[in-house]
């Protein structure tokens, strides 16, 4: 079995419909750029997020926080790291940081919660999660 994947890098273009009036990128997309980071981190360790839904598993924001330090601005090529920074079998918490040639824009924080189709805390399924940590399987229970 391959290692986890536990940071990845990806390069994001800016779009000129996602700048505000000022020339700037605009502060919503920053976190649509952080659900991009770690949907890719996600595919990289051998899951997509479309199978998770499809098995009745959903990752919901519990929280999230972005420091803002300069500006991006519309065709400016962008990296976004994001790394995970703990992962149970409910939770997972991640780290981005978004840079443009070396320079820190933004670095975010967030913690995701897996729940199933009712929207109450559930667990990663043991080969999942044996994908996601390099972890040996759970033992049956006698």
């Amino acid at each position: 079995m391959p290692e986890p994947v536990a940071s990845c890098d990806i390069q994001i273009r800016v779009r000129y419909s996602e700048t505000d009036a000022m020339g700037y990128l605009h502060h919503a997309r920053y976190f649509i750029y952080f659900e991009e980071g770690r949907t890719e981190l996600l595919r990289r360790n051998g899951i997509r997020y479309r199978d998770m839904e499809q098995r009745g598993l959903f990752y919901v924001v519990a929280r999230l926080q972005c420091r803002f330090r300069a500006p991006a601005r519309y065709d400016d090529l962008l990296t976004l790291t994001t790394t995970t920074e703990k992962l149970t079998r409910v939770r997972v918490d991640h780290h981005y940081e978004l840079a443009r040639d070396g320079q820190l824009l933004a670095e975010a924080n967030s913690t995701l919660v897996l729940v199933n189709r009712d929207g109450r805390p559930t667990s990663l399924p043991d080969d999942w999660y044996q994908m996601l940590t390099g972890s040996a399987p759970r033992a049956a229970p006698d």
